[in-house]
């Protein structure tokens, strides 16, 4: 790699918040070049790696007749010994759609067809780069701020940490997190929804977590997933990620996703099978807070 520069791609759907990540990373001192053309890449690197320690290089289908040589650049890149990471901003289609019709813009790629026709387009074409990516933000819960925030717990100063896990838990009723690397269903767990004591509380409350922890075959599961994870985890590490994002669901995301969770993370933070590593891990509640 050239010097120590930290190199990363910011691509994903047109409406999704690329702009806003942009100018995220800016704040927090990144270098953005914004809409470069992928088989300039080589060149920029070449210039600014003597001075600048965090590059980040917007890539969007604005740029269409230069986009198909993104794949070939990250490949020469490679090459070189460069490193660089890939950071896919997305979000659901009825989301994009009502962004579009609320800013009267047309998709990039919509041309005479629909809003929609133009985000299956531009989904295709991008495809084969979010299956590449490092790490994927799902935009369609977040609003600027939340996104924002969610830029800066992932990209704040480096704290040396081999793997960054982030736990998500969501409520299959409001759509499953585009942005999991792996989906966990914890709707066999008895729901405190149905005793009325509990229904008022989260399974951030102990009543409910040792409710949901105490029920049969759970310390089963959670022994099982664990066991999966330090596997995962310890695969990620070898490839160089350096971000993995597990989801947690239950019907509404307020009682056992949450209380599994948080768990979870107590349990993934003192893996001694990982215990040569620097795991960071976090909770996140996407849906608590949302059922009235």
């Amino acid at each position: 790699m050239k010097g120590d520069t930290e190199i990363l791609i910011i691509t994903g759907m047109s409406g999704a918040g690329r702009s806003t990540v942009a100018h995220s990373l800016e704040d927090l001192g990144w270098y953005v070049v914004d809409n470069l053309p992928p088989a300039l890449l080589g060149n920029l690197i070449e210039l600014v790696t003597t001075s600048v320690k965090k590059v980040a290089v917007v890539v969007d289908v604005r740029g269409r007749a230069f986009f198909g040589d993104l794949t070939k650049s990250l490949a020469d890149l490679a090459e070189q010994g460069i490193s660089r990471k890939i950071l896919f901003v997305d979000a659901a289609d009825d989301v994009l759609v009502r962004r579009f019709e609320s800013t009267r813009r047309p998709h990039p790629l919509q041309g005479s067809d629909r809003i929609l026709d133009g985000i299956a387009k531009e989904r295709d074409r991008l495809r084969e780069v979010r299956d590449a990516a490092d790490l994927v933000i799902d935009s369609s819960a977040l609003n600027i701020h939340q996104l924002e925030k969610k830029i800066a717990d992932n990209f704040h100063e480096d704290s040396g940490a081999d793997l960054r896990v982030n736990i998500l838990s969501f409520g299959y009723k409001y759509g499953i997190p585009v942005d999991a690397d792996l989906v966990v269903d914890c709707r066999f767990i008895a729901n405190p929804h149905w005793v009325p004591e509990l229904r008022p509380l989260s399974g951030l409350d102990k009543p409910v977590s040792d409710a949901v922890l105490s029920n049969e075959n759970v310390q089963e599961f959670l022994d099982r997933y664990q066991a999966l994870f330090e596997t995962m985890a310890l695969g990620f590490i070898t490839e160089g990620r350096k971000f993995l994002t597990l989801a947690i669901g239950c019907t509404g995301g307020k009682h056992r996703s949450v209380a599994v969770t948080v768990e979870l993370v107590k349990r993934l933070t003192q893996c001694e099978k990982l215990s040569s590593f620097k795991i960071e891990t976090q909770a996140m509640h996407r849906d608590l807070g949302r059922e009235i």
